[in-house]
């Protein structure tokens, strides 16, 4: 059996380390902690599931915290979590029968991120990270934010997923993190380029965001996700100004970076039927039902793209033509994909009555 440090770095996570800590005890060899320089009760909280916390004096780098928390395992492999992170029932089981069979010559370990969930708890969004690594391979983490790791050698993907549980608003932390360095003189460039768009989007700066998704754009080599994270991040930047057109434009250059995805097929889809042009708004909906889903993707996926969403649009702008027949085609396709949804469900029902209006005229 392999051994197992989880390493973290946290501060003021009094809400949630101890949830985290508690979905992952008993599957790590030694929990080690580091604190940035909380002000609750974090390290209180830490001390009740291990002895191993340190303080590390906080330089706007979370690449530096985290080396530091790498710096003080002590076992074979290293895990890392965030304290919004925790493991569910069925993946805690996955991690303990991994341990028992992982091959010791691998080097990392490649999990699923779920981030936020519907309402029967599953996942809207889900990509892989490099999550279990090899301590002897001395990995470092790189960028000041949205760090990132030199992983390589022997690499496996599993089906173990971590999920985020978030309960804090977005900040403007990682904005100035980014603006301090620009005001240092440094560069802001390559994968950069999309994180600072993404804040400045974030913290509605739109017009900085589309300057900077422009240039991020432009770049070649950068992770795929990124480009059509990009795309759409940047058409939605436009809608805030009311520029449809510019909009458009933006996510049909996320073709120019990769084959359609159906995440950008939608909100094409989405704009033709808000402009009440359904037929071209059918088309691009359509389009996603002929597209395979990455089984593993480094960026994003987003799950009801793939299916669910389309399929409701199709049966919406199907009726509005008075396709009736197509659109309850769709809206039972929709209820494969979701079984037992209620805005389906509904749609449907009113469908099939309109049918069955039609009959006894």
């Amino acid at each position: 059996m392999v051994t197992i440090s989880l390493c973290m770095i946290v501060k003021n996570e009094e809400d949630t380390l101890g949830r985290c800590l508690d979905s992952i005890k008993g599957l790590v060899d030694e929990i080690i902690i580091v604190d940035t320089g909380s002000a609750d009760r974090t390290k209180e909280i830490a001390r009740e599931y291990t002895n191993k916390i340190y303080d590390f004096e906080w330089i706007d780098d979370f690449a530096a915290a985290r080396n530091f928390s790498f710096s003080k395992a002590t076992k074979e492999y290293i895990l890392w979590l965030d304290a919004d992170d925790v493991l569910l029932e069925e993946d805690r089981l996955k991690l303990k029968n991994l341990r028992k069979t992982l091959n010791p010559e691998i080097d990392v370990v490649m999990m699923k991120y779920n981030i936020g969930t519907n309402e029967k708890g599953e996942p809207l969004s889900t990509f892989y990270r490099e999550r279990l690594l090899k301590r002897s391979k001395n990995f470092q983490w790189f960028n000041p934010v949205h760090e990132y790791t030199n992983f390589n050698g022997k690499i496996v993907n599993s089906d173990i997923a971590v999920t985020h549980k978030k309960i804090r608003s977005a900040t403007d932390r990682n904005l100035r993190i980014f603006e301090k360095m620009l005001s240092e003189g440094k560069e802001i460039k390559d994968r950069n380029l999309f994180y600072y768009a993404r804040e400045l989007y974030i913290n509605k700066r739109y017009d900085d965001a589309i300057v900077y998704y422009n240039k991020f754009l432009d770049t070649e080599g950068g992770l795929m996700s990124n480009y059509i994270d990009a795309s759409v991040d940047m058409s939605k930047c436009y809608l805030t100004k009311d520029d449809k057109k510019n909009s458009v434009k933006a996510l049909l250059r996320s073709f120019e970076h990769d084959v359609p995805r159906a995440e950008v097929c939608c909100q094409l889809g989405y704009h033709y039927k808000n402009a009440n042009d359904f037929v071209k708004a059918i088309s691009w909906f359509e389009l996603v039902t002929k597209l395979k889903k990455p089984e593993i993707s480094w960026g994003s996926v987003i799950h009801d793209c793939w299916g669910y969403i389309p399929c409701m649009e199709l049966c919406s702008c199907y009726y509005k033509l008075g396709k009736i027949k197509e659109a309850l085609e769709y809206v039972n396709k929709a209820l494969e994909y979701r079984p037992g949804d209620e805005t389906a469900l509904h749609n449907k029902s009113f469908i099939e009555g309109v049918i069955q209006n039609i009959k006894q005229i």
